[in-house]
Formats: C-alpha cells, sequence, structure tokens
C-alpha cells in the first residue's frame, strides 16, 4: 500500500513538472520571437520625432507670438483704431493662435504614436458624442464671443459689471472673459454666461456730490462760498469735462436738507475730483461756520 502511494506521487510530480516545463518552453518561445531590436528602434525613433515635433511647435509658437505683437504695435502707432479696442483684438488673436497650435501639436503627437486620428472620429463616431456633450458649451462660448466682439460690447480696459462682478477687463478669449476686480482677484467668466453687461467706460461719469447742513444756515452765502471753490478747483482738473454745476437745495424728506453739486468727468476720475472738491467744501464750510452734517458720495455712470 505505501509503495503505490509513493508510486502514484512520483507519478503526480512527473505530471506537474512537465506542465510547468511546458508553459516554460511557451513562454520562453514567444520572448524569444519579439524583435527587442525592432522595438527598441521604434522607441527611440518616436521618443526623436516626438522631441523634434515639440521643438518645430515652440518656435512656430514663439515665432507666430512674435509677428503678431509686431504687427498690433504697428497697429497702436498707425492709431487706427482706439487703444482698447487694439488690446481686444490682440488677445483675442493671442488666444485663438494659441488654440490652433494646441490642436495641431496633439493632432501630431496622435500621428506619429500611431493613433489614426481622422478614421477614429469617423469611425467611432467621438465627434458626433463629443459635440453632443462637451463641446455644446464650447460653441455657445464662441458664438457669445464672437457677437461681444461685434457689438463692441467692452474692450480691455473698459470698467464692467457682469452679473456680480465689477472690475477692469484684462482679455477677451474664445472661451472666457478675464476681468480683475478691484480687489485685485482675477475673474474667469466663460462667455456664454455673459447676458447683462453694464460698461461704466463709455460715457462721462457723474459725481453727485450732497453736504447735508443745518435749515438755519444762511443759503446765499453758502453758495458763494462754493461758487469760489468751483472757480478755484476746476481748472487744476482737466478730467472734468462739465460743471461743476450748482442744483442748490434738496429736500430729501423728514426735514432734511441738503446742498447738491454734480460734476461730470471722464471715467476713472470720478473718485478723485469728487474726493478733493467734497474735501474743500467742508473744510471751508466749517471755517465759515457753518455746520456741516454727514454728507454721503452718490457716484454713476451717466450719458451726457
Amino acid at each position: 500500500m505505501q509503495l503505490f502511494y509513493l508510486k502514484g506521487s512520483d507519478s503526480l510530480t512527473s505530471s506537474v513538472s512537465t506542465q510547468v516545463s511546458k508553459q516554460t518552453n511557451i513562454f520562453t518561445r514567444f520572448l524569444v520571437k519579439i524583435d527587442w531590436d525592432k522595438i527598441f528602434s521604434n522607441m527611440v525613433a518616436i521618443t526623436l520625432s516626438l522631441i523634434l515635433l515639440s521643438i518645430f511647435f515652440l518656435i512656430v509658437h514663439w515665432f507666430g507670438k512674435k509677428i503678431i505683437i509686431h504687427s498690433f504695435k504697428r497697429a497702436k502707432i498707425n492709431d487706427h483704431l482706439s487703444t482698447n479696442r487694439i488690446s481686444t483684438i490682440y488677445t483675442l488673436s493671442l488666444n485663438i493662435f494659441h488654440y490652433c497650435i494646441l490642436f495641431f501639436y496633439f493632432y501630431a503627437i496622435l500621428s506619429v504614436i500611431g493613433i489614426p486620428v481622422g478614421t477614429l472620429i469617423a469611425g467611432a463616431g467621438i465627434f458626433s458624442v463629443a459635440l453632443g456633450l462637451g463641446a455644446q458649451g464650447f460653441v455657445k462660448d464662441i458664438v457669445t464671443g464672437f457677437f461681444i466682439l461685434l457689438e463692441q460690447q467692452f474692450d480691455v480696459g473698459d470698467e464692467v459689471k457682469i452679473d456680480t462682478v465689477s472690475g477692469t477687463i484684462h482679455a477677451v478669449g474664445l472661451r472666457t472673459t478675464q476681468i480683475i476686480d478691484y480687489d485685485g482677484t482675477l475673474h474667469f467668466i466663460p462667455n456664454r454666461n455673459i447676458t447683462i453687461v453694464s460698461n461704466l467706460s463709455r460715457n462721462d461719469m457723474r459725481a453727485l456730490i450732497d453736504i447735508y447742513f443745518d435749515p438755519s444756515s444762511d443759503i446765499q452765502k453758502m453758495t458763494t462760498i462754493i461758487k469760489d471753490i468751483n472757480q478755484r478747483l476746476a481748472p487744476k482738473y482737466k478730467e472734468i469735462t462739465q460743471g461743476p454745476t450748482i442744483l442748490g437745495t434738496v429736500d430729501n424728506g423728514n426735514g432734511i436738507l441738503s446742498f447738491r453739486v454734480v460734476i461730470y468727468t471722464k471715467n476713472g476720475a470720478q473718485y478723485t475730483v469728487q474726493r478733493a472738491f467734497l474735501t474743500e467744501y467742508l473744510e471751508t464750510l466749517t471755517q465759515k461756520g457753518f455746520k456741516i452734517n454727514n454728507s454721503p458720495v452718490n457716484l454713476a455712470a451717466t450719458t451726457k
């Protein structure tokens, strides 16, 4: 019985060894049949092709940017368009050029690797799927950006308010518009999300100054003092386009009176002009014995 067990065990071990040997031989023959020299040479060739391709597109990108920059410098010198409009077209041109270079670069990489991009797109319907799912937003961004430029809703450098974001237009691209907030934050807004644009740079700005005073004050004397201040300060600010204009006493309700002055300035200068005139009004009237209450300031865009 023990002899039979030993013989059976030896037979099983021999069978397992034979199977392992066969599998090892198959794997060895498979490895031997692989042309490692060809694979290595192909990898080296593809790597060199990718490096040369990357260098080529870097040179094209650098050279193309130089041409665009030089062209727009000449356009600024000729001054056929406004500076803000030229800056808008300049940033958009760089954006389009950048996307074109990226598209052709990735297409060339896939071709070098051996992936038939055209056949893959046509055969598998990837283009249709991408257009239906992800590219819809991209197309909307481009179409909306086109109409923003066509209608000249804003240019680079304009102060705008878009939805809850206010600031200065930094760049206008195919997909997004960049706005620098007054605190320095850079906002990227997809063009398709731009529905209402409030452009604060197209018209002169109005600085509305209300000086709240005691009803018992001598209004005629106050008017004379403010006229003198206006005549003295107005020539110092070339940014003033109209005024200062004295509107006189305004009843704000509940017996609260204010003396109102309005000044129109070029965009961006309204804050400086308002602060200078308001400071001079308060200091002079206080020195002359007038009782001045808190004086809120109203600044708003308006069309002349």
